[in-house]
């Protein structure tokens, strides 16, 4: 499964954006019951997808994000590539589409 990394201050949100070329953001709460169960599946898309970097942020630790990535609802996920946002879903998330959506941009960079 992929291992997401555990991001608890916004300067390692920073760096972890800015240090690869495709990033992965999963933005939640405590206590989000549609964050729990959206989490494994995004876990087995971005398992198909070795080059995406992931990253877990629970919000409520860094509460500045919210206004840096205008967070208003939870879940949050966004995809970077070269430290700009590319991709965002929020709250209810089709999962089919959004694995065609990561298959269609990932094609572009090589493994």
């Amino acid at each position: 499964m992929t291992s997401f990394a555990i991001l608890n201050t916004l300067e390692a949100v920073d760096q972890f954006i800015n240090e690869e070329q495709l990033t992965f953001l999963y933005l939640s709460k405590t206590n989000c019951s549609v964050c729990i169960s959206l989490l494994p599946q995004i876990e087995q898309v971005l398992h198909r997808y070795p080059t995406i970097k992931p990253a877990y942020i629970n919000i409520e630790q860094v509460p500045q994000l919210a206004s840096r990535f205008q967070i208003f609802t939870v879940p949050v996920l966004l995809l970077f590539i070269d430290g700009k946002e590319y991709l965002r879903e929020a709250r209810i998330v089709a999962v089919d589409a959004f694995n065609d959506k990561i298959k269609r941009i990932v094609k572009h960079f090589p493994q």
